[in-house]
């Protein structure tokens, strides 16, 4: 391989799919390949695709067929798709878009160098790996958040079966990732700079019951709390019914643990959650926010909906909306139903119509606008700690995120200030007002009545 090899690596989808992005990238980067972000530079393209719902999908296809057209013209040597949509549609990714050299599935992401020598040297290899794999873990990793933050994937696969949920298929069973390879990558990333780690899977609360017969997530948050330089521990997408008094009881005792937890609800109606395939009833997510707010009042609780579910009755979506008006949730993002083949809910009759799923979506991201809006109002003068995340151009003032603030999905805190920051700096911060879903403040030690 020539040392003049550079590569444009795309990351679509999740941030579970980032964390697959960033082991490639460090494989990769060990054997001597360069990386540009700019398409005339590079002589290798690797597209990590998403293929969970329609719009994802639809994202990732038109990725490959605008990278295919620089394959086609000669202007890249090699052309990589890797990840769900790769794994899923690999005939028809073949058959239809010959200018991909490479496909290398979700499982067999560690033979991506291997898969570009193979083609360097005249050999045209797919690599799908086996879907139950162990999977990886004690690789080395290169950030793409900034560096300040990182994404730690505790687990891969899903055995939850949602009716309306490629996962399982594309990514197999739930497999825990074992705890001293997940201490030893958080030591990793923290002596790189890491000061906020965000603890994700398809599923978080469920960590260990495979390879420990129980639940293991308190445990592991327990001992990521002990590691030297992280200031925040975030945990991402878990599931309502597995939350229980331990993983509270951490939450309580662990100052590190952010007091923000993501609940995927998908809906407040008992007849659609049956549907779904889900295990939880409109009373039993009530008792978890209530019994999550009693104990830890502070908590923000954010969640997903699913709007315009096979069947969906206006009825039904007046009880979900309804259900978000008396739950009060601190941050929420409604995707309309999408339809996808090989899931039980494609089969389900009575399809609704696209203009409809998004009129119910907008009603409920109305009515939510309300709620955040409300609740922004409410945090002023307070005093929050809050992490540097950059500089706003030419002003006097830097952009942060509070514990009640997720990367990429949650809104922002903006601080005005004339003091120099570094972004990964935390300050503690007076809320002075609000706009619309983020806050502003001032630096409490600048603070002025």
């Amino acid at each position: 391989m020539a040392m003049r090899d550079k590569i444009l690596f795309i990351s679509l989808g999740c941030d579970k799919n980032l964390v697959d992005s960033e082991r490639m990238l460090g494989f990769l980067s060990e054997k001597g390949y360069g990386f540009t972000d700019d398409e005339t530079e590079a002589d290798i393209v690797v597209i990590n695709t998403c293929c969970f719902i329609n719009d994802a999908k639809q994202e990732s296809i038109d990725t490959i067929l605008e990278m295919a057209q620089l394959r086609q013209n000669g202007d890249i040597r090699a052309l990589v798709a890797a990840g769900c949509l790769a794994q899923r549609y690999r005939e028809e990714i073949q058959k239809e878009i010959p200018e991909v050299d490479i496909i290398i599935g979700v499982s067999a992401i560690d033979e991506i160098t291997r898969a570009l020598d193979e083609f360097f040297e005249g050999k045209k290899e797919n690599h799908y790996g086996e879907p139950d794999r162990a999977p990886l873990a004690d690789t080395k990793r290169i950030l793409t958040t900034g560096g300040h933050y990182a994404y730690l994937k505790i687990a891969e696969g899903c055995d939850k079966h949602c009716t309306y949920c490629i996962i399982p298929r594309v990514r197999g069973s739930y497999r825990s990732i074992p705890m001293e390879s997940l201490i030893q990558e958080a030591e990793a990333l923290a002596a790189e700079g890491v000061k906020e780690l965000i603890v994700v899977a398809q599923e978080t609360t469920v960590y260990g019951t495979d390879i420990y017969g129980k639940k293991a997530l308190p445990e592991l948050i327990r001992k990521l709390c002990r590691i030297d330089g992280l200031h925040w521990i975030r945990v991402l997408y878990c599931y309502p019914e597995e939350i229980d008094d331990e993983l509270i009881k951490v939450m309580k005792e662990e100052p590190k643990f952010c007091h923000y937890l993501d609940l995927p609800i998908q809906h407040g109606c008992d007849t659609i959650l049956k549907r779904m395939g889900r295990r939880t009833t409109n009373a039993e997510l009530a008792g978890v926010i209530w019994k999550l707010r009693k104990e830890i009042p502070d908590i923000c609780i954010r969640t997903t909906l699913i709007t315009g579910f096979p069947g969906e009755t206006e009825e039904e979506h007046e009880e979900l909306l309804s259900f978000v008006e008396r739950m009060e949730f601190d941050r929420l993002g409604v995707f309309t139903y999408s339809q996808e083949e090989d899931t039980p809910a494609a089969l389900m009759p009575e399809q609704i119509p696209e203009e409809v799923k998004e009129r119910r979506r907008e009603q409920l991201m109305e009515l939510q606008q309300e709620i955040a809006f409300d609740a922004a109002l409410s945090m002023t003068g307070k005093t929050v700690d809050a992490m540097i995340e950059g500089k706003v151009a030419e002003e006097d003032a830097y952009v942060a995120r509070t514990y009640k603030d997720a990367p990429n999905v949650d809104g922002f805190l903006f601080i005005n200030t004339k003091r120099e920051l570094m972004t990964g700096d935390f300050v503690k911060c007076r809320i002075t007002g609000a706009y619309e879903y983020d806050l502003i403040g001032e630096l409490e030690d600048e603070f002025t009545q």
